[in-house]
């Protein structure tokens, strides 16, 4: 630090004003602005808010102005031998080398303080970065799982899909089969009892009784059964194709 170009600061705790003006200047070697001065020093006894020091001396404690004027320069030294001149212009430059001292110690203390600050800081990131870090894997690994799972269910409600599709289009088959086959019993119960149709086949007599449209069974349909024969009307059917009669029932004499 240059002497020349720095400016003493006030020596008071957590104060550190540039000092302008008037300043308090103590015996132990400690500088105060005007307002903390007027203060601290005001109280009896008076001790020095930096060290804690006894200033109980006429001149311990001393108010002077730090830009004095030009008269004052020309005369405050004025009559003084030179050897006075001296030892008084040496105390003064040691009162300011002390002061720039402990101003660039200050500094310096203030530096590794915010280093270790920083450092603790440092140290704390990291240590939060990686517990984030862990928690971010967790989390990946969670999403991984997760989006497994949902492939699994994907899968399996595509299969049951599937099986469902399968399982309607069977009930639809099955549904058309017993509409058939139950069509189809009630038109051979109809011809067996012998009824008179109109016009049509009994088939169709029997759809415009019941309400129900006719439709021709299918090939399909046909093949699936089994046998063609069953869908002929009763009518139409080949004898060979009919149900054998039952014999005749046999007279048993009476007994006498």
């Amino acid at each position: 630090m240059s002497m020349c170009e720095d400016s003493l600061m006030c020596n008071f705790p957590k104060c550190r004003a540039v000092l302008s003006g008037f300043a308090w200047v103590t015996a132990c070697s400690h500088a105060f602005c005007d307002q903390h001065g007027s203060g601290e020093f005001s109280r009896s006894p008076a001790l020095c808010p930096a060290c804690q020091s006894a200033l109980s001396g006429k001149l311990d404690i001393v108010r002077t102005e730090l830009a004095p004027s030009e008269e004052y320069k020309a005369m405050v030294l004025a009559g003084l031998r030179p050897e006075t001149v001296l030892d008084i212009s040496s105390r003064a430059l040691a009162f300011w080398t002390y002061q720039v001292q402990q101003e660039r110690l200050y500094q310096e203390y203030s530096l590794s303080r915010a280093d270790a600050q920083m450092k603790q800081m440092e140290k704390l990131l990291a240590q939060q970065n990686q517990s984030r870090e862990l928690e971010l894997n967790a989390m990946r690994g969670e999403i991984a799982s997760l989006k497994k799972v949902m492939e699994d269910y994907k899968r399996k409600y595509s299969d049951v899909s599937e099986r469902l599709m399968e399982r309607n289009r069977q009930y639809q088959k099955l549904q058309g089969l017993y509409d058939s086959l139950r069509l189809r019993s009630m038109v051979e119960r109809d011809g067996r009892a012998g009824a008179p149709y109109s016009t049509g086949t009994p088939l169709q007599h029997r759809c415009r009784q019941t309400g129900h449209a006719f439709a021709a069974p299918s090939s399909r349909a046909l093949t699936e059964t089994g046998s063609s024969a069953l869908w002929t009307p009763a009518a139409q059917r080949d004898s060979s194709t009919s149900a054998p009669l039952l014999p005749k029932a046999r007279a048993f004499p009476r007994k006498q």
